[in-house]
């Protein structure tokens, strides 16, 4: 196999986390919706506008440090730290889904949980491979854990509410 370089990693992370951004936001759309609107929500939900731009960010350094990892790792290593990758996609994505699209506010809290330990692994290998991006990578997996903390209090404040 030829010799990895960012850029052409780049154009594998690029790609995956983008669809899940994409698939992320139409699974949000409920956001801007009659039972959104209607929930309580606690005092640490910031402003409405603060999400695409803290999740484009969070996106973007996302696809740079995955690839910045995968470049530094060792041929044989890269595969383990892609499936990785993916999985934290997937579980990033689903959570909107199940957040929003399903109203599943319950399941929700246990899901945003499984997205913050798969993203702070993630940092981990990040950081394994090469420090400077895992160091980058830190406020993805700060910011899912704050994610599950708001989850599980929005749960709260609306429990026992039919979507």
């Amino acid at each position: 196999m030829a010799a990895m370089t960012v850029a052409r990693a780049l154009l594998k992370t690029g790609p995956a986390v983008a669809a899940c951004a994409v698939l992320g936001s139409i699974g949000t759309r409920e956001v801007n919706s009659l039972w959104y609107g209607t929930l309580r929500k606690p005092a640490v939900q910031p402003p409405p506008v603060a999400f695409p731009v803290v999740w484009t960010a969070l996106y973007s350094d996302l696809a740079v440090t995955s690839a910045v990892a995968l470049d530094a790792l060792p041929e044989e290593e890269r595969p383990a730290y892609a499936r990785a990758l993916a999985a934290n996609l997937v579980l990033n994505a689903g959570w909107c889904w199940v957040a929003f699209a399903g109203h599943r506010l319950g399941w929700a809290v246990p899901t945003a949980a499984v997205l913050a330990a798969s993203s702070v692994d993630l940092v981990r290998r990040t950081a394994a491979a090469e420090g400077l991006a895992g160091a980058a990578l830190a406020p993805y997996a700060a910011w899912c854990t704050f994610a599950t903390v708001l989850g599980a209090a929005l749960w709260r404040a609306n429990r026992g509410r039919r979507p």
